[in-house]
């Protein structure tokens, strides 16, 4: 049954894993917004109930690491299969988070299903969102290799049940989560819309991430216009036009989602490793076989981190934070780079399976739980 649904799993979503061409906004340190707000949406912006910071830590060497083998998880789409691909060293494999002012919890796929039992949660974003999905199915698969499990794909949806505990697991292809829409001249990017969001109803969690496609122009951008309110231009900045579009996506959560039956996550900005002069490295992340040591990237940190975090900070609704900026620039060593079957090129945008984005997940249940 799971080699059918493995083979079911991964022509389904051959379609919706298109290959991510990451266009670059200046690599200068942002400068760190600083708020004094005291409002509701900073609930666990950066830290759990008990003080500790889950963000701020080193990378270190564990042996009880990977959390599955790649090989045992009949979910993993060729473009993120990188020991498949040829992918000779397997010390990125090994490596754990730890916080310096606390421990994370080891994730716990039986508790997490039986939390979630009866639940519904659904990822929303671009394809690093696909990315963390199927590293969160297999983190539960491994834990219950002989569930029963159903998977179906309806564009732009996937998701998986675990019907033992009546939980399904979905993702949602939004790459601006704002709308794009057909006009009489093409596709306009409208940064105040979001019709969309009607599929994201009645859910118990949402995770959402977006960025990257902010940043694609020449054939790898999927719009011909921009439209801010009656305003319709060719382009404009791409931060500028990320923040509104952001911010839209807040009003949304607060004016759609009961936070009471709702939990709300936002993925932190995940970086590329495009630019080896970032850290003091080569070309790019190819042939990269361990993390940088310490806690802080040389680059500094990515000028959309601050911008998501103003909006949080003026959103009503509770949303939490998942802050994996930083942590996950340490990580130059994680990407597919050349080993993979499904990215022409090198990938130095999304990460391997199992990997870094199986860290991500480990600190979503870390948050769901309040570790």
């Amino acid at each position: 049954m799971v080699r059918q649904y493995s083979v079911l799993i991964v022509l389904l979503l051959a379609s919706v894993c298109a290959p991510l061409v990451v266009q670059h906004a200046s690599s200068s340190a942002e400068e760190e917004f600083v708020h004094n707000i005291n409002n509701n949406s900073l609930i666990n912006l950066r830290r759990l109930a008990s003080g500790c910071d889950l963000f701020q830590g080193r990378w270190v060497v564990d042996n009880s690491y990977p959390l599955y083998e790649s090989s045992s998880c009949p979910f993993i789409e060729p473009e993120f299969d990188c020991q498949k691909y040829g992918r000779p060293d397997t010390l990125y494999l090994k490596y754990a988070w730890r916080p310096d002012s606390c421990s994370l919890p080891r994730f716990n796929g039986v508790d997490l299903l039986s939390k979630w039992r009866g639940k519904k949660i659904m990822l929303v974003g671009d394809s690093l969102s696909l990315n963390q999905w199927q590293s969160l199915i297999c983190l539960l698969h491994a834990s219950v290799p002989n569930a029963k499990i159903n998977g179906v794909r309806k564009d732009p949806l996937s998701s998986v049940t675990f019907q033992d505990y009546d939980v399904t697991i979905y993702v949602y292809r939004s790459t601006f989560l704002v709308d794009v829409v057909r006009g009489s001249k093409g596709n306009i990017l409208k940064l105040d819309s979001i019709q969309q969001g009607e599929n994201w109803k009645g859910m118990d969690v949402l995770v959402f991430n977006s960025w990257h496609w902010w940043l694609h122009k020449g054939n790898s951008q999927p719009w011909d216009y921009i439209q801010d309110g009656s305003t319709i231009t060719k382009d404009m900045d791409r931060l500028e036009a990320f923040t509104k579009g952001m911010t839209t996506w807040g009003k949304w959560v607060d004016q759609n989602v009961d936070t009471s039956k709702t939990k709300v996550y936002f993925l932190g900005i995940s970086p590329t490793h495009y630019r080896g002069k970032e850290w003091g490295g080569s070309k790019d992340c190819s042939g990269e076989q361990q993390p940088l040591e310490g806690s802080t990237y040389p680059a500094g940190s990515v000028p959309a981190l601050g911008a998501i975090k103003k909006v949080i900070s003026n959103i009503q609704k509770p949303v939490y934070l998942l802050d994996i900026t930083t942590l996950s620039q340490l990580r130059k060593d994680a990407h597919p780079s050349a080993y993979s079957g499904d990215h022409s090129g090198t990938d130095c945008s999304h990460w391997c399976l199992a990997g870094l984005p199986d860290v991500w997940n480990q600190l979503l249940y870390a948050a769901y739980i309040g570790a």
